[in-house]
């Protein structure tokens, strides 16, 4: 099954735009496929790293679903006028579709990976509310390590889930994905960074109305100053950096 990529404006990437039912019903494709597929978001940290780590870009050209999460690269696709309906629709991070999880029929088994213990199993506990069918296990994602990630691939394999939302937080989660993809067992890998902890309440999340308004970025700013200051600071004079780059190479 192969989903039309739509190019994003001046960023110089590929996103599969979807609204939550349309994902729903592409995820359920996939359960019903049963084989291994990945779906991930693009804001502006993605795109930066998609321009400056090879690695990181092959992963996001080669996977099934990409996202768009993140109100700039939201805004910059509107600009194609390929939005049916509001564009705002179009914007999913993890914790727009999981919570509809429960629409989606076959799916029985659920792995929740990362977060510190205490996150890890109150967002289990939510997920078996919200997809009472499933059967929901955890491993928590603190101290990850070479060790703890070998651990956590060989749980996977014991526990043979459908869907695994994986939140290591990027672009820790996307490169134990490029190094651990071929060796897990079939199943829908989601790169979720921080909705495990947003799941089980002990990050809360930004007011829709700012959502709509793109300063979702504030909130997580006045939360978490010393995690989010980079990223809303610096990291966009990074990714100017690169796209002058590319333009000046004449790069697509």
């Amino acid at each position: 099954m192969t989903l039309l990529r739509q190019r994003i404006p001046v960023l110089g990437v590929d996103a599969t735009p979807l609204k939550v039912d349309e994902l729903i019903a592409v995820l359920e494709r996939f359960v019903d496929d049963g084989g291994t597929r990945t779906v991930v978001g693009h804001n502006l940290h993605s795109v930066t790293l998609t321009h400056s780590d090879p690695g990181f870009r092959r992963l996001y050209e080669d996977s099934d679903v990409v996202l768009l999460d993140g109100a700039p690269v939201l805004w910059l696709w509107s600009r194609t006028g390929q939005a049916a309906g509001p564009v705002m629709e179009y914007r999913l991070g993890s914790t727009d579709w999981i919570p509809a999880l429960g629409q989606l029929a076959g799916l029985e088994r659920i792995a929740v990976v990362g977060a510190g213990s205490e996150a890890n199993a109150k967002a289990v506990a939510r997920l078996e509310d919200i997809v009472p069918a499933a059967t929901v296990t955890g491993f928590p994602g603190e101290g990850w390590n070479d060790d703890v990630e070998a651990a956590a691939a060989e749980w996977l394999t014991e526990q043979r889930p459908q869907l695994v939302l994986l939140g290591l937080g990027m672009p820790l989660q996307e490169s134990v994905l490029q190094r651990r993809l071929d060796s897990l067992p079939p199943a829908i890998y989601c790169a979720v960074g921080g909705a495990i902890e947003q799941l089980a309440g002990i990050q809360k999340l930004a007011p829709r109305w700012l959502g709509r308004l793109g300063l979702e970025w504030a909130w997580r700013l006045l939360l978490h100053p010393r995690r989010v200051a980079y990223r809303v600071f610096g990291e966009p004079w990074v990714l100017l950096w690169h796209l002058a780059r590319r333009r000046f190479r004449g790069t697509p």
